[in-house]
This record gives structure tokens, sequence and C-alpha cells, in this order.
């Protein structure tokens, strides 16, 4: 289902139209190939029992016993180019994978705040995308291991594991540098919009809270819903391309390539 929201084509995609859009998605990844992504998963439920030696040992813990035991909800991807255009149709997708509150487990708070945010989980249970199948088609899109393709996000390590959880079709890794050498093969060039912000230039400029209230400093609108994967991918990747803008424009070719690691990947 196609759905304009202002200028923008949401591609709203379940499991009857899952193929039709990823083939749509595929067009654009040559002339588009920077990827803004962002998942929503029903929170954060287990906390791991042991002596860690480091808080960094604790949140990767804590990652792989959630994301193991735990279902992806909805992914987002917004595509643009170098210049951070659009799509000619302004596109963005959101993919709503098979949740069921009833079978599957997540914090209530956090199945709520999606609720509240405009999530239909009788439509996610009963069209819902299985994981596997998701999994499949996003392995064959062209999107992996492809250093071409630019991922943008926010705060990331756990939407990385759901989607490293979803091409592997098994647990993540125990050891977290296996989880990171999963991550730069199928993501090599990624940049996390959270560790940008510890740079020099953009550290002197005080920005501060998630990704909306990083938006809201830097005047990006948001379009959508909040808490809505596909507003919430489009939100990061027009965020990333004002800091870019704003504190890169003259050194952006001296950036390392940034992931989450080591201090993204706990909750905040």
């Amino acid at each position: 289902m196609v759905v304009k929201i202002q200028d923008v084509t949401l591609h709203d995609v379940w499991a009857s139209n899952l193929e039709e859009e990823f083939s749509s998605l595929r067009e654009f990844i040559d002339d588009y190939p920077y990827v803004a992504m962002d998942t929503e998963f029903p929170g954060v439920v287990f906390t791991p029992v042991g002596q860690f030696y480091a808080k960094d040992e604790f949140n990767y813990q804590q990652l792989y016993c959630n994301v193991n035991l735990l279902k992806l909800i909805q992914v987002g991807f917004t595509l643009m180019n170098e210049k951070g255009d659009l799509t000619p149709n302004r596109d963005i997708w959101q993919f709503n994978l098979h949740f069921s509150v009833a079978e599957d487990m997540g914090s209530a708070d956090s199945v709520e705040l999606l609720r509240e945010a405009g999530f239909n989980f009788s439509r996610h249970q009963k069209e819902g995308i299985l994981m596997e199948n998701f999994g499949e088609l996003l392995t064959t899109s062209g999107l992996l291991v492809n250093k071409r393709i630019t991922w943008i996000t926010f705060h990331s390590c756990f939407d990385f594991a759901y989607l490293i959880k979803a091409i592997l079709l098994e647990k993540l890794p125990e050891d977290e540098n296996d989880f990171f050498l999963y991550h730069k093969k199928l993501f090599p060039t990624s940049y996390d919009i959270k560790m940008l912000l510890r740079q020099p230039a953009p550290s002197t400029a005080k920005l501060t809270g998630g990704l909306q209230e990083i938006a809201n400093q830097l005047d990006v609108q948001r379009i959508g819903k909040r808490h809505q994967a596909g507003s919430d991918s489009l939100l990061t990747a027009q965020t990333f391309f004002k800091l870019r803008e704003l504190f890169f424009a003259d050194n952006w070719s001296q950036v390392f390539l940034f992931f989450c690691y080591p201090v993204n990947c706990g909750q905040e």
C-alpha cells in the first residue's frame, strides 16, 4: 500500500506486497546509495546476570539476550543520493513484520507506546511479514556486503542486531567481536549520528537528546509520526545531511566511518 504523507510517498509493506516493494526499492539503489535505517521492536525486557568487567561487556550481553528472545516489529528505509535528495517520488519504505501481542514477548510499556504511535497489532498478527522472508529478500536486495551503500543510523546497535538476526536466521554470536565482524561484513560503510556528534565540530554545538531532540535543535522537520520506522528513518537521513552541511562541509573526506562500538550498544 502506498500512502502520501505531505510530499512523501510511504510504501507501507506487508506480507502481501513484500516482493513487489523490495523490487521497487532495488531500482533506486545505484542512484540513491545512502540508506537511512530505523527499527521498532518491543523494548528491552531482559537484564543479563553475572559478573561483567566492563560496561561494554554488559551492554552487549543485554543486546544479545533481548534480540535473541524478542521479535522485530517494523523496519524503515529511506534512500537518498550524495546530495541528500530523495528519490523522484520522495519514497520511504516501511516493512511491517509479524508480531502477536498475545504470544510474543515484549515490554508492556513499549508495546503501548507503539500502539499510541498508530501501530495496528491485529494487522501485524494477521498480515505481518515473516522474519525469514524479510531476511531473505534483504540478503538479495543489493544493500548488503556493498561498499557503495552508506548506512545512516542513530544509536543503532539494536537496529543492526535485529537486521543481522533476520539475515542469519539464527541467534547472534555470543562474542561481541564476532558480532562486529558480521556488521563490518554486511554493512561495510556506515555512520551513526550519535557517534558523529562526538566529533570536535558538532560537539561544540552541544547538541543533546535523542533523534527528535537533535533534529529539533537543527531545525529539521519531521514528516509522519514519531516511533514509526519509516518516519524515523527519514528524520535520520535528513538530520545526517544537515549535520554534514553544518559541521563537515570542508572536511567530510577526513571523517572516519563510525559504527556504534564501543559506547552505543547500551540503551539510554
